[in-house]
């Protein structure tokens, strides 16, 4: 059936897939720990520039490609902004993993900010609401974002791809992720199961991603919001019950600071004491996605118009890579895509999606751990033969794409990735512990190295000087159209509130 459903797919469909990539990085001062300097003026508006943003913190910022139906035109792109971003940073430069550098005292994280404007004080209020939900710390925590399209391709097509991968999911984890170490400073004052590698530096000895674990993007308050990927309207509907149904501990926490008068910039906690303040709050490794229009609702997006493409949030940030990512690893993804797209793909139920979420947890903790046994077959079977299984499926998607695109680079990325599978210390979280013992087994000088050899290359790489002055063109547009922003509102911060949180906006 895979076969019959690999063949009928035509040249220009596979050549018409689409890729883009939303990366995110932390600035980092020359001795390892967090910059704590605004924005920089000369890469524009965090609100209105379309490649250069800032995640949660002022100090993370977000670069942002638009889409290509090649992996090279992508990474072209995405090299380009890192050449420019670095040229504006002076001194600092980009961390290059995913667990964060040095970071000072909680309340000294600089959450975004985004001027003056109702939707740009929302931005800084909903994330003033992550720090109190789930603290700033976490927050730091950055990684890649891999945005894939097809053509042709409606929503039952996509929500079955999506609960393939949510099954499936954990083998990127096992193959890409980077972050089984941390800085003692992230998990300050907190409880937590790492161990000690050395004064300063904490891991777990076979995690793969920390970021995709219990100390990651994850969160017991969601664990009630079972979000069932069976199609657009049972996943909208309970999205929905998160986005309109009051949390009993957000509740506590409050909309406002006590006894707070006016429209105050800063008297706000959060948007709502809603299980999900927005849409982006839910933490699931693919989402769907569809492109919205001027102050509409993500949610409402989707169910007016379809899912338009899907974005993986999975994806650790490659330490050894300028970029955070490689072609290859592009390319895998692409086959890995394709692969859950073309499976049989069942219904998923509750349990399904507890037990996906248990794999998640193991593999992100325990991934490289020998004889690793997981759930959700019919019985549980091991880490490597289901490994292999899936990467075997994938070896005939991988040769269609190479047919379609001619040369092998689909299976040379393809058969790199199987020899990880069976070989744990060729895995990137392996590669990370093994560099950082000849670094002291040190994280923070490990990361310093790396972010300082990555700054070093990016300003080695002239721009054109064409580049640099579009770059600079973009920049102060997006500020002047901050401005217009700023100045066309009407509402006051409080109306504007209610009218963008009102349930007929989540569309039916």
């Amino acid at each position: 059936m895979l076969q019959d459903r690999i063949r009928a797919l035509t040249r220009d469909r596979l050549r018409g897939m689409r890729r883009g990539i939303e990366k995110e990085s932390l600035r980092a001062r020359h001795d390892g720990t967090l910059a704590l300097t605004p924005h920089p003026a000369a890469l524009g508006s965090a609100l209105a520039h379309p490649s250069i943003t800032t995640d949660f913190s002022e100090s993370q910022l977000e670069l942002i490609t638009g889409t290509h139906t090649t992996v090279e035109a992508c990474l072209a792109e995405l090299m380009r902004i890192h050449q420019f971003v670095q040229r504006c940073l002076g001194e600092e430069m980009l961390w290059a993993g995913s667990m964060p550098c040095g970071l000072p005292d909680e309340r000294e994280i600089p959450i975004g900010r985004y001027g003056a404007s109702n939707v740009g004080r929302a931005k800084t209020v909903y994330r003033n609401g992550l720090a109190w939900r789930y603290g700033r710390r976490m927050q730091t925590i950055s990684g890649i974002h891999y945005n894939w399209s097809m053509p042709g391709l409606g929503n039952a097509e996509y929500f079955a791809l999506i609960r393939n991968f949510r099954r499936h999911g954990w083998l990127l984890l096992y193959l890409f992720g980077a972050s089984p170490a941390a800085c003692a400073s992230f998990v300050d004052g907190r409880e937590h199961p790492l161990q000690a590698l050395k004064p300063g530096t904490l891991y777990l000895p076979h995690a793969t991603s920390l970021r995709m674990g219990r100390l990651g993007y994850q969160s017991d308050a969601q664990s009630s919001l079972v979000v069932s990927c069976n199609d657009l309207e049972s996943y909208g509907s309970t999205l929905q019950r998160g986005l309109t149904q009051s949390y009993k501990a957000y509740e506590r926490i409050g909309v406002r600071e006590p006894g707070a008068v006016g429209d105050a910039p800063d008297s706000y906690r959060q948007l709502s004491t809603t299980l999900l303040q927005i849409e982006n709050e839910y933490y699931g490794k693919i989402r769907p996605k569809r492109r919205i229009r001027q102050g509409e609702r993500p949610l409402h997006a989707l169910r007016e118009r379809g899912v338009e493409y899907v974005e993986v949030r999975l994806m650790d940030l490659d330490p050894f890579s300028p970029v955070g990512i490689t072609a290859p690893v592009m390319r895998f993804l692409d086959t890995f895509l394709l692969h859950c797209l073309l499976s049989d793909s069942p219904p998923d139920t509750p349990a399904d999606i507890a037990c996906e979420a248990r794999n998640q947890e193991c593999v992100a903790a325990r991934g490289r751990e020998p004889a690793l046994r997981l759930g959700c077959l019919p019985k549980d079977t091991g880490l490597q033969d289901w490994g292999e299984r899936l990467l075997a499926e994938c070896e005939p998607v991988a040769e269609a794409l190479d047919a379609a695109h001619g040369g092998s680079a689909y299976r040379d990325a393809h058969a790199e990735q199987l020899a990880v599978l069976r070989d744990p210390a060729r895995t990137p979280s392996a590669r990370v512990l093994a560099d950082m013992h000849r670094h002291g087994d040190s994280y923070l000088a490990f990361g310093l190295d790396l972010s300082r050899r990555h700054r070093a290359l990016l300003l080695a790489h002239e721009l054109p000087p064409d580049e640099v002055a579009r770059f600079e063109r973009v920049a102060q547009e997006s500020l002047r159209r901050q401005r217009q922003i700023e100045a066309e509102d009407t509402l006051t911060f409080e109306e504007y509130r209610k009218q963008y949180l009102a349930v007929e906006r989540l569309g039916t």
